[in-house]
């Protein structure tokens, strides 16, 4: 008897067969996003080949990879990707910190909201191509130009999404942590940015684009490298696969940054992804 309840216990404890490898198994939406890649690009190579068949105007995917090798081979390639890294990275971390930050400190505060809400209005709609030339004029033409750009591309949808998941929280589950006692403090970190925390990786998903076009944007003046420079040239010599290289290494930057950030609210927030049948 206390033979079997001893294998009854071990039974318990044993963890299911293939447990490690189903955590490593790869969700039905990559391969959907893998399927949807392999079909655009049979059917851009095939309106490469048979519709177009100009390379002027339209570029197979094999000459866009030969011209990338031939970038490669020369080095230049690395360094247009090396700068735009950095301006990037450099942008979007710094729009994603004060982003964050001003909206948190614009929901917890009605006369900073109030102060500051037409400024983050004017400011949005400001078209930031107009202030390159003055970015460049203040800082010349070095990376710092470009992080400013790139900054003020990118920080406006996190700050308005953060603003927005904070203040709409749910009244229920604010009134019900101050009634166990909570402090304001303890109901901001436990309650609201739990709540806000998706309207703060949506923001940050649409800042990513726009980061990424801020890249183009800032490298429109004073550029020496980057990938913006080098699509910008290209497109000015008529070289059509050189700026398709730009473009989808800019397109697939977005992919991954976007998949990143997916993982990242799956991390911290994965009550939300429970019952989601992906």
């Amino acid at each position: 008897m206390q033979k079997r309840e001893s294998e009854a216990v071990v039974a318990v404890r044993k963890p299911p067969v293939g447990f490690g490898l189903r955590s490593l198994q790869l969700r039905p939406t990559f391969w959907q996003g893998l399927a949807s890649f392999v079909i655009a690009g049979i059917l851009w190579e095939f309106t490469a080949r048979y519709v177009v068949d100009n390379p002027l105007f339209f570029s197979s995917l094999g000459d866009i990879a030969a011209r990338a090798a031939a970038l490669w081979q020369t080095g230049e390639l690395q360094e247009h990707i090396r700068v735009s890294f950095v301006e990037f990275a450099g942008g979007f971390v710094l729009a994603a910190v004060v982003g964050i930050l001003a909206g948190v400190g614009m929901a917890a505060s009605s006369t900073a909201r109030g102060f500051f809400d037409p400024w983050v209005s004017m400011l949005y709609a400001t078209p930031i191509l107009a202030l390159g030339p003055l970015f460049i004029l203040w800082m010349g033409i070095g990376v710092a130009s470009k992080i400013a750009v790139i900054f003020l591309t990118a920080v406006f949808p996190i700050l308005i999404n953060t603003l927005v998941g904070l203040t709409t929280t749910d009244r229920i589950l604010i009134d019900v942590a101050r009634s166990l006692g909570a402090t304001p403090q303890q109901i901001y970190l436990k309650v609201r940015m739990p709540a806000a925390l998706p309207f703060i990786i949506a923001g940050l998903r649409v800042s990513v684009a726009r980061a990424l076009v801020g890249v183009v944007v800032a490298e429109l003046f004073g550029a020496r490298a980057g990938l913006g420079f080098l699509i910008i040239n290209a497109a000015q010599s008529f070289d059509t696969a050189a700026v398709f290289v730009g473009v989808i290494i800019l397109a697939v930057a977005g992919v991954v940054s976007v998949a990143a950030l997916k993982w990242l609210e799956r991390a911290m927030a994965p009550w939300r992804f429970e019952n989601v049948d992906d």
